[in-house]
């Protein structure tokens, strides 16, 4: 017999060889008939795979990121199927499944071309194939059997890949049908549960990323279980177009991206330099409270300093390269981290326990270089401004310095009603801590550190074993925006490498030296991919104390601008941001502009509004709210201003 253990901590016996399936059975047909995929001790895995020791066993159902991934893992291979059959002698290469969805790239034949017009023909064979429920078999071979298998087949492109980055021994291999892959896995136990599908997108991709190799096309897809849960993905995809970022952006002239500049380099414009200042002065306003002193740092650096840091061995290909100095033989690079100059700054005078926490923050702007078909609007960008914030202290510290980060996190949640957010703790793989710097008892410390933390806050965090940092454990968070998309702001990391490799240190209370804990901290992540979100989760609508221009006032000829200017004046001494359009249009066009712009407030001035001294006011999205005086609306608006600072009291 064998013991599962279940997340809840319960322990049952089972037969040596059961499987995900039996277990799911033996809980409840009910749950059996929704379970997908099973993880065992960490790994996800097949229902159908023999348990043959003591194990933890979760069971995954389509609502589980686990069993969401095995799903459109298999929906991969079934793409690949279909592919198969309606274009012989087509060649594979990659085909992963991905945060929403999946993709396959593939090398037609010469002659063959896949367009969007073949979406349909692809679906239907997709369907008509995952209709025969064909189990998925897995199996091991050896690397000669697999070289010689794909080598018959003509896929030439796989036994690179086999001859390349594939160590020798067994290797797993999936088939369903009449399709074989290279594939570690998961799947799912046959293709039978794949019942609504749709080809999204079709793209070029070099193969293995690389430019200077050939391109592939990339046809992108999803599925679902249910034919409902494709619709209603379907309906949320069309409101995101409406609220994709970089057309929203455009509207309310936030940001742009010039060509002479470079590719992925925001150029912020008046109104979202506005916006972006008012969100670093936000945190500014709050990390003070917290104790955190902010320094300013030189966007380049020697490159010895990351060197040192490490940064330079595992993140050099992606940073822009080195900068050669001749006349005095140095190398300098753009900062693509600001942590190795936090601890400069560190150790630029002796510590004692007693300057323990010290807390160093800075709106630090940093540069890697991403590669061009990846860069998106503000979410992927060379380069970016971090809200980075880096805290040394004690070990013993590191679970009070986490409750003061997570009140933090928290309050930027709630001033952007971010409510619907999950967190996730990653912890050492306890079976192999040899990948992992520090002791043991520093790494159980920190990790308990956290744990407690989030059970302090009543945080339902899930743990994830193996997913930790090899420099230190690490809880992140992950916001669902206002039509359910996730995306990962904020994050908290314990660190013990840059400590040690830089050779910081302070003196504890019994005179002797120590080297402090390291955390990094960001709760926006970046100010570009936070205002990119931020954007998409309000359609652009701001709350009134961050909005850029709060006021348009719309003089409805020119004999009225001196009028608007003199209401423009008056709302400035009153604390209200308010700009002009004083263009040579017809009223109902610039309120038209001013509504595209997201602009909350308009006021109409003429003849009337003058002679009385006052403004008839528009609401954005509501229309016509009548005519006040200036003193009544100034009031207005500073009074909805201090309405949305009451949701924290740490601003305003």
């Amino acid at each position: 017999m064998i013991h599962i253990t279940f997340p809840d901590g319960s322990v049952r016996e089972y037969e040596q060889g059961v499987t995900g399936q039996q277990i799911a059975e033996s809980i409840s047909p009910a749950l059996a008939r929704n379970v997908i995929a099973c993880g065992v001790n960490g790994e996800t895995t097949e229902l159908n795979r023999p348990i043959n020791s003591d194990a933890k066993v979760e069971l995954y159902k389509w609502e589980d990121e686990e069993g969401k991934h095995a799903f459109w893992h298999t929906s991969a291979h079934l793409l690949a199927e279909a592919l198969k059959e309606l274009y012989p002698g087509i060649q594979f290469g990659f085909g992963p499944a991905i945060e929403n969805g999946f993709f396959y790239d593939v090398m037609p034949k010469e002659g063959d071309i896949i367009k969007e017009g073949d979406f349909e023909k692809i679906e239907k064979k997709m369907k008509e194939l995952a209709a025969k429920d064909e189990p998925v078999v897995r199996q091991e071979v050896s690397k000669a059997d697999a070289m010689a298998a794909f080598g018959a087949d003509g896929q030439t492109y796989k036994c690179e890949h086999i001859d390349q980055d594939l160590e020798d021994g067994t290797i797993s291999t999936y088939t369903q049908g009449n399709f074989t892959d290279l594939c570690k896995g998961p799947h799912l136990v046959s293709t039978g549960a794949i019942k609504a599908i749709k080809i999204t997108s079709v793209a070029g991709a070099f193969w293995r990323g690389d430019a200077n190799r050939e391109q592939m096309t990339r046809i992108y897809g999803i599925t679902f279980p249910k034919k409902k849960m494709l619709d209603e993905y379907l309906v949320m995809l069309e409101e995101a177009k409406k609220r994709d970022h970089r057309k929203i952006g455009k509207e309310m002239e936030l940001f742009m991206f010039s060509e002479r500049v470079g590719k992925g380099m925001p150029i912020w414009l008046p109104a979202g330099t506005e916006l972006r200042l008012r969100l670093q002065d936000m945190l500014r306003h709050i990390q003070k409270r917290y104790g955190y002193q902010e320094v300013i740092t030189p966007h380049i650096g020697s490159k010895n300093l990351y060197v040192t840091s490490g940064h330079y061995a595992h993140y050099g290909k992606d940073s822009f390269q080195p900068i050669h100095t001749p006349e005095e033989d140095e190398e300098y690079m753009l900062k693509p981290m600001n942590c190795p100059h936090h601890c400069e700054v560190f150790a630029w005078k002796p510590r004692s326990y007693r300057d323990l926490p010290l807390r160093i923050a800075e709106f630090g702007t940093v540069y890697r270089y991403e590669k061009s078909g990846e860069l998106h609007g503000l979410t992927r960008v060379r380069s970016f401004t971090q809200d980075d914030a880096h805290i040394f202290c004690r070990p013993d510290q590191v679970k009070s310095e986490f409750l003061r980060v997570m009140d933090i996190i928290n309050t930027v949640f709630t001033i952007f009603k971010f409510e619907n957010f999950e967190a996730q703790i990653s912890l050492r793989d306890p079976n192999d801590h040899e990948k992992y710097i520090g002791s043991d008892e520093v790494w159980a410390e920190s990790e308990q550190a956290i744990i407690d933390a989030c059970k302090e806050k009543g945080l339902n965090a899930k743990i994830e074993y193996g997913e930790a940092a090899f420099y230190g454990p690490k809880l992140d968070f992950m916001v669902k925006d206002a039509i359910g998309r996730r995306w990962q702001l904020g994050t908290i990391q314990v660190d013990y490498n840059l400590p040690s490799r830089f050779k910081l240190e302070y003196t504890d209370d019994d005179n002797t030296k120590k080297t402090p804990v390291m955390i990094h901290r960001a709760p926006f992540g970046s100010l570009e991919r936070f205002t990119a979100v931020l954007i998409e989760h309000t359609s652009g609508h701001f709350p009134l104390w961050l909005t850029p221009n709060q006021v348009s006032i719309l003089p409805i000829s020119e004999k009225y601008n001196a009028y608007a200017a003199e209401v423009a004046k008056y709302l400035d001494t009153k604390g209200v941001r308010a700009i002009i359009d004083d263009r040579n249009e017809k009223i109902g066009r610039k309120i038209r502009d001013n509504e595209m712009k997201r602009i909350p407030y308009m006021l109409v001035v003429g003849e009337k509004e003058q002679a009385d001294g006052a403004v008839a006011v528009r609401k954005q999205g509501q229309g016509d709210q009548g005519i006040m005086s200036m003193a009544d609306f100034a009031k207005l608006v500073n009074d909805e201003v201090a309405e949305q600072l009451k949701a924290t009291e740490n601003i305003g």
